[in-house]
């Protein structure tokens, strides 16, 4: 393992003289990386991530980006990064074709050194993902796959506005299972006419094709988007559709090991893991955040924007704060609180104080007995916790 170094006394513009003073040692040391991909074949009503389309020639142009962004991360630590995780998300990484994949993995290559164990991960949507795909993803260094169903019943689909249907669903799945590749499902709740019992077929479905994780959400309707402002009629109570799943999952030999995600012994998701823990991860490309050392930033959410900024030799980061120690230690506790493991007493202690650890505890004891566990010096949320977590977290915060 790279031995950390501390930074040069370099600054790049679009970064506050605080904030360059406390990166070099964090991103010398082995985080976490994202890659954001933010092009999408259309976009979906519901969602509220960054995404646009694009012409094939814009896509070029902001992988080229990305890789003058990483040159700039990696001139503030004076090396390669290391990476013990990646993750490509979006948007659709799979609407870029093989070609642009392989100028992606040479960008990554160029700047980045992977650790071993690498835990790779990639989302994949149905409607775009190809055979190329994944034999370059089996060729290169990509361990799972995150794939964005939603749903495999197709009036459902078509009720969400997916660009593909449940054949396409099928068809990946069978694909990317046979390739060896770890598997993950993405699935929305709470969908107009969902029943138990068609919510336990969907589970069901994903279940035989022999993936190793799931991840369930609740349809949201966030501000800005086409579903948010004009909201659809008829959703179904989320409620018991989330308990059936934590009663049903663990029954097929699934971990409830964080609020949204399943998965089989060992196979959760590491990078994702690495955020609940409070661990550092550099996030590049549009839109895309990163947590370095208490340092949180932001990138622009627009892409010409962010191709100009980056082309001018700057970071394109919009927003960015150094937390306060009270306020890093109340966020450290709710995040650790999303997984099954919640938090250590000991470790937070010793990374936040005494006086952090005695405030956290008075919040703790004010929580329901049958919404929390507390055993061997950790503090973690029950089943019944997680079902009503969103109102246990505000506690703290």
């Amino acid at each position: 393992m790279p031995s950390c170094r501390l930074m040069r006394k370099n600054k790049l513009s679009g970064m506050t003289n605080g904030a360059t003073a406390r990166l070099g040692w964090a991103l010398s040391c082995p985080l976490s990386l994202y890659v954001h991909i933010p092009f999408c074949v259309r976009k979906c009503p519901y969602c509220a991530f960054y995404s646009i389309t694009a012409s094939p020639e814009d896509m070029d142009k902001y992988l080229d980006a990305l890789g003058q962004e990483l040159q700039l991360w990696t001139s503030l630590s004076g090396d390669k990064l290391h990476a013990q995780t990646l993750y490509i998300g979006g948007g659709t990484p799979t609407v870029l074709s093989a070609k642009q994949w392989e100028k992606l993995i040479l960008i990554l290559e160029r700047y980045v050194d992977f650790l071993p164990f690498l835990e790779a991960s990639v989302e994949a949507n149905p409607g775009s993902l190809r055979a190329d795909h994944i034999r370059l993803w089996r060729s290169w260094k990509i361990t799972r796959v995150s794939l964005g169903a939603q749903s495999l019943d197709e009036g459902e689909l078509n009720w969400l506005r997916r660009p593909h249907n449940a054949y396409d669903v099928a068809d990946s799945l069978a694909a990317l299972v046979a390739s060896g590749q770890d598997v993950s499902v993405d699935l929305l709740f709470g969908l107009p006419g969902q029943t138990i019992q068609s919510w336990h077929r969907t589970i069901k479905d994903c279940l035989r094709f022999g993936i190793r994780h799931l991840s369930i959400y609740e349809l949201t309707l966030e501000e800005n988007t086409p579903w948010g402002e004009n909201p659809p009629k008829g959703l179904t109570a989320s409620y018991p559709l989330y308990r059936f799943a934590q009663w049903y999952l663990p029954k097929r030999g699934f971990t409830h090991y964080e609020i949204a995600s399943f998965s089989l012994p060992g196979h959760w998701c590491r990078h994702n893991i690495a955020y609940w823990q409070g661990e550092n991860f550099l996030g590049i490309g549009a839109s895309a955040w990163g947590y370095l050392d208490g340092y949180r930033y932001g990138n622009v959410k627009d892409i010409k924007i962010y191709v100009k900024k980056i082309s001018e030799g700057k970071l394109a980061i919009a927003d960015e704060e150094l937390l306060p120690t009270e306020q890093a230690a109340r966020e450290s506790a709710v995040l650790a609180l999303r997984t099954m493991w919640g938090v250590s007493g000991r470790f937070f202690r010793r990374r936040w104080g005494w006086k952090a650890y005695r405030d956290f505890c008075d919040t703790w004891r004010g929580l329901p007995e049958d919404c929390k566990i507390t055993c061997h010096g950790r503090y973690a949320l029950s089943p019944k916790g997680f079902r009503v977590a969103n109102s246990l977290w505000e506690e703290f915060l």
